[in-house]
C-alpha cells in the first residue's frame, strides 16, 4: 500500500503503518481525550489526553488482533501472510494466495470478527465483574463497544469486508466457481458503498449537513469492491484459457542446424525486431538461445559455412506446459518478474514464446468477441 512504512514484525509477519493511520490516531486521541476531560474533570488537564492516546492505541491494537485472527488461520492453511498494514479504515492482512476450498476461505474470513467478538466479551466481562470505575471503566467500556462495532461492521456482506469474503465463500460453495463468488460479493459491496454514500449525502438535502465518514467509507467500499469484481472477472477469463492460446505468432524459434546465412535471410532480415531467438534440436526441444548481435562475430562471407549451433549459448530458462492455465502462467510471470516464457508441448517441443503483451492482447480480443456475440 502506497505511503506505508515498515515498523517491524509480528509473529514473523511484516508489520506496516500507513501515513493515514497517524491522522486517525490524532483524531481518535482528540475525540477520546476531550470526552474524558468533560466526563472526569478531576483528571486535570494533561491526563485525559494521555488516556485518550492510550485508548486510541488500544483501539488499533484491537484492529491488529482482528487482522492477526485472519493471518493465523491463513497460516494454518499453508498460506503466506505477506504483511499486515494499519491504515485509515482499519487494517489489512495481505495474503500470498487464496484458500483452496470454500470452507477454508470461510474460516479465514470469519476469524477476524470472531476475535473481535471475543475481545468484546473479555472487556465487557471485566467491566461487569471487576472493581473498576471512573476513567478506566469508561475506557474498557469503549473498547468493548469498539470491538462489537468492528465485528458487526465487518460482517456486512460485501467486499472488501469480511462479510463479503464469507458471502464469496458461500457462492463459491454453491456454484463451484471461486470467481463467481468474488464477482457477486464485489457487486454487493458496490451496492452497499452507494448506499453509504447516499446516507452521508442525504442530510445535505434535509438540514444542510453531511456525514463525511459515511461518504468516505462508502467511497472506500465502492472502489475496492469494484476492483475485486473486475480482478475476478479477469482471473475467470485467464483460468478458461491455456498457455497455448497466448503463444505469440511467429515466435523467435530457430533449429540449430540452420546456417547463419539461412538464419539471417529467413528469420532476421525484414522480420520482427527480435534480438534473441530460442534454438531447438532435431526433436524441437530447447537447447539454448542465439543473439542477433552475435552474428557480428562471424564474417558475412563465412555465414553459409557456420551453423546456428556454433553461436548458441546455453540458458537456464523456465518453460511452461502448453495446457497450463493462463492464470497460473501470469502468476509465474509476476512472481518471477519475467516478461516472457517458452511454451512446450507434451514431449518438450517448443511451441513458441508467451509474452505478457500477448496475454493482454488475447484478453482484449476475447472481450471484443464477447461484445460482438
Amino acid at each position: 500500500m502506497n505511503g506505508s512504512f515498515r515498523v517491524g514484525n509480528l509473529f514473523g509477519i511484516p508489520f506496516y503503518l500507513n501515513a493515514s493511520w497517524f491522522l486517525v490516531l490524532g483524531l481518535v486521541t482528540l475525540s477520546y481525550g476531550s470526552g474524558l476531560a468533560a466526563q472526569f474533570p478531576e483528571l486535570g488537564f494533561v491526563l485525559p489526553w494521555i488516556l485518550g492516546l492510550v485508548s486510541a492505541l488500544l483501539l488499533f491494537s484491537s484492529v491488529l488482533a482482528h487482522e492477526l485472527g485472519h493471518s493465523f488461520v491463513a497460516q494454518s492453511q499453508g498460506i503466506e501472510v505477506k504483511s499486515i498494514t494499519l491504515f485509515l479504515f482499519g487494517g489489512l492482512a495481505n495474503l500470498g494466495r487464496e484458500s483452496k476450498t470454500p470452507a477454508e476461505a470461510f474460516w479465514v474470513a470469519v476469524a477476524g470478527p470472531l476475535v473481535s467478538l471475543v475481545l468484546f466479551g473479555i472487556f465487557s466481562g471485566i467491566v461487569a465483574t471487576a472493581p473498576v470505575s471512573g476513567a478506566l471503566a469508561a475506557i474498557l467500556s469503549l473498547l468493548a463497544s469498539i470491538n462489537l462495532i468492528l465485528a458487526v461492521f465487518n460482517l456486512i456482506p460485501g467486499l472488501p469486508l469480511d462479510g463479503g469474503n464469507i458471502l464469496k465463500a458461500a457462492v463459491w460453495k454453491i456454484t463451484g466457481n471461486p470467481y463467481k463468488g468474488v464477482v457477486f460479493a464485489g457487486r454487493v459491496g458496490q451496492v452497499i458503498g452507494w448506499l453509504a454514500i447516499a446516507s452521508g449525502l442525504l442530510p445535505l438535502f434535509l438540514n444542510g449537513g453531511i456525514s463525511f465518514w459515511n461518504v468516505l467509507i462508502g467511497w472506500f467500499l465502492l472502489q475496492n469492491a469494484g476492483r475485486s469484481a473486475q480482478s475476478a472477472q479477469i482471473q475467470q477469463k485467464l483460468s478458461d484459457l491455456t498457455a497455448a492460446d497466448a503463444v505469440t505468432p511467429d515466435s523467435p524459434i530457430v533449429p540449430k542446424t540452420l546456417s547463419l546465412r539461412e538464419f539471417a535471410n529467413d528469420y532476421v532480415i525484414g522480420r520482427r525486431n527480435w534480438r534473441k531467438y530460442l534454438v531447438t534440436n532435431e526433436a524441437g526441444q530447447l537447447v539454448g538461445a542465439i543473439s542477433v548481435d552475435d552474428l557480428r562475430k562471424i564474417s558475412t562471407s563465412d555465414w553459409p559455412n557456420v551453423s546456428v549451433s556454433e553461436l548458441t549459448q546455453s540458458i537456464e530458462r523456465q518453460t511452461i506446459e502448453f495446457d497450463r492455465s493462463l492464470l497460473d502462467v501470469v502468476t509465474v510471470l509476476e512472481r518471477e518478474q519475467l516478461s516472457e516464457l517458452p511454451v512446450v508441448g507434451e514431449n518438450g517441443t517448443v511451441l513458441g514464446l508467451l509474452e505478457k503483451s500477448s496475454v493482454a492482447r488475447l484478453l482484449q480480443q476475447k472481450d471484443l468477441r464477447e461484445k460482438l456475440a
